[in-house]
């Protein structure tokens, strides 16, 4: 009973952290530039603890979900 909770708050986490992500910003995202091809940023301070959050927390929603399928045939 306590591993759907769990794998729910993981997710509600992991789609927060999706959602703060920032592809393109401003003015210039709305007319299609920034991000574009063969453009490259570095990711620097909180916005790269929330893209490797985001990979931890997506690992940890599949390794929930694999447990809890297992648990399921078992």
């Amino acid at each position: 009973m306590l591993l759907p909770i769990i794998q729910l708050v993981v997710a509600v986490a992991l789609v927060i952290f999706i959602l703060l992500q920032q592809r393109a910003s401003g003015f210039s995202g709305l007319l299609g530039g920034g991000g574009g091809e063969g453009f490259y940023q570095a990711r620097r301070g909180l916005e790269k603890m929330i893209f490797w959050g985001t990979i931890v927390l997506a690992v940890i929603f599949v390794a929930l979900a694999v447990v809890q399928l297992m648990s399921l045939r078992g």
